[in-house]
């Protein structure tokens, strides 16, 4: 049996999009990643919207979801390291090992307006972008890419399907 890959998502708060992420990989590909989230600045604890996205749209228990700084990561060597956010992208501190870098943006769903029927409307929109995302990095070939190859891939996940809260929201 094949060791498995560690992959890093990263987001400014490390409250919605990046435990979105982490926990949905966990669900999707248990097997093959070991998932860990973190954040810049970490929020004092996820968003509760995102908790309950997880557990009403996914059946996912999240009950040892919680807001961690990147720095409780320092030194640990991963695989992957996905960026979520912007300001994360760009304050994104060198990892050891040189692992494949890549930036899946999606827009903060803490960030709409809106009632709250809207607002969870919005953290499912950015879940269902990141589980596509998601089911597409599961499903890549990794012993069939060499590294170049894989980092390309990675990269072309993240230009996938941007997505507009204002607009997709509305349209639900």
């Amino acid at each position: 049996m094949s060791t498995k890959f560690q992959i890093l998502f990263l987001c400014t708060g490390n409250s919605a999009r990046s435990i979105l992420a982490e926990f949905l990989l966990r669900k999707i590909a248990p097997d093959r990643f070991d998932v860990f989230s973190a954040g810049a600045s970490p929020k004092p604890a996820p968003h509760r919207l995102a908790l309950q996205v997880l557990r009403d749209h996914y059946k996912i228990d999240v009950s040892e979801a919680r807001s961690k700084s990147w720095s409780e990561y320092q030194g640990k060597r991963f695989d992957f390291v996905i960026t979520l956010c912007d300001n994360a992208k760009e304050s994104c501190p060198v990892w050891p090992g040189q692992p494949i870098i890549a930036h899946w943006p999606s827009p903060d769903p803490a960030e709409f307006e809106g009632g709250d029927t809207e607002k969870e409307r919005a953290f499912w929109q950015v879940a269902q972008q990141i589980r596509r995302r998601l089911e597409l990095l599961a499903s890549l070939p990794f012993e069939k890419l060499d590294s170049l190859r894989l980092e390309a891939a990675m990269k072309d996940i993240g230009a996938r399907e941007a997505l507009d809260l204002d607009q997709s929201v509305a349209t639900i």
